[in-house]
């Protein structure tokens, strides 16, 4: 995975463009949570940007591969649906992707989970894969794991998003690009 990804965002220059207007909406406010960081490249790309900002994965070995490739940066294993945090601690959370594994009908908990270590004013950043149709893969580039890529539309987040608590202030899809096979979701929100 960290392999396969590694270059992403040099050849996709609208997701950049998205976090760069992320980054600039949360400015120096405070410190921003990568959540689902995988080998930390959006972390790293966010601190370039000039963000305060640190990983949480659940996987032990995607964050060594993160702290390999970002040595100045911290990363932490966790669970986004039930950070080690204080209420109301960040200016900014990112879940590039990491949502696309979460059941849907746990999403309400999960977003309620993220407006809660917000503070007030703070932006989320949410990146999925739109569509209708899951994907599952039981051999994802020639390794023995089972994943199901789970497609959601971006009115369903947006509306999700909304019923915890935020405002929608972007909503930016993507037609598929290099390989992909469904249209890629960011939805920006507003902790009101």
């Amino acid at each position: 995975y960290a392999d396969r990804f590694r270059d992403e965002l040099v050849t996709t220059p609208l997701d950049r463009a998205v976090l760069a207007g992320f980054a600039e909406l949360v400015g120096d406010g405070g410190e921003v949570a990568d959540l689902g960081c995988g080998p930390g490249r959006v972390t790293g790309r966010l601190a370039s940007l000039g963000l305060s900002v640190f990983g949480v994965d659940l996987s032990e070995s995607m964050l060594a591969i993160a702290r390999r490739e970002n040595p100045g940066l911290r990363f932490e294993q966790g669970s986004m649906l039930e950070l080690d945090l204080p209420d109301a601690a960040l200016a900014g959370v990112v879940a590039w992707y990491s949502t696309i594994h979460t059941p849907v009908d746990e999403l309400p908990s999960l977003f309620a989970e993220l407006r809660r270590v917000l503070a007030p004013g703070g932006h989320l950043l949410v990146a999925f894969q739109a569509g209708d149709e899951d994907r599952h893969h039981d051999r994802p580039w020639g390794h023995p794991v089972a994943l199901t890529f789970l497609r959601r539309r971006p009115e369903l987040i947006a509306g999700l998003l909304q019923a915890a608590g935020f405002a929608l202030i972007s909503r930016t899809v993507r037609e598929p690009d290099r390989g992909e096979v469904s249209q890629q979701a960011f939805l920006i929100a507003r902790r009101d």
